[in-house]
């Protein structure tokens, strides 16, 4: 179990020099540990696809390596999402940009998929939920 540690600090009205202090303890429930477990993750995800968004849009080179990682590692996410909608191209001088609809379509449906996962988390922890 995850320990969370409060401390507080007041100073009485009429002096500056005397500090006190009252340390808070409270145990973190494990339904409270697997909802920040599960928006970690989906934070996570979300960044990755955020990136390819911005590269694809930017029109970053597939010669570089991190970009070809980010592609990489992001086209599985974004498989169930492609054909939608059609993609966007603009030519530029050295890159072509490309608006991938199914990137933004995941980035919103991952985003609902981690809040539902938590609001079912709180239902099945039977917990009293303070929010």
């Amino acid at each position: 179990m995850t320990t969370i540690t409060k401390e507080t600090t007041t100073l009485p009205g009429g002096t500056a020099n005397a500090i006190t202090k009252t340390p808070t303890k409270r145990d973190a429930s494990d339904s409270l540990t697997a909802e920040r477990m599960v928006y970690f993750l989906f934070g996570i995800l979300e960044v990755l696809l955020a990136f390819r968004l911005a590269f694809k849009l930017a029109g970053a080179s597939l010669t570089s390596d991190f970009v070809s990682f980010i592609y990489g590692l992001s086209r599985v996410f974004i498989l169930p999402f492609v054909g939608i909608f059609h993609r966007g191209f603009a030519p530029g001088m050295e890159t072509k940009a490309v608006l991938e609809p199914e990137t933004l379509v995941a980035i919103i449906v991952y985003a609902i998929a981690a809040w539902g996962l938590v609001k079912l988390i709180r239902i099945l922890s039977g917990n009293r939920q303070i929010s």
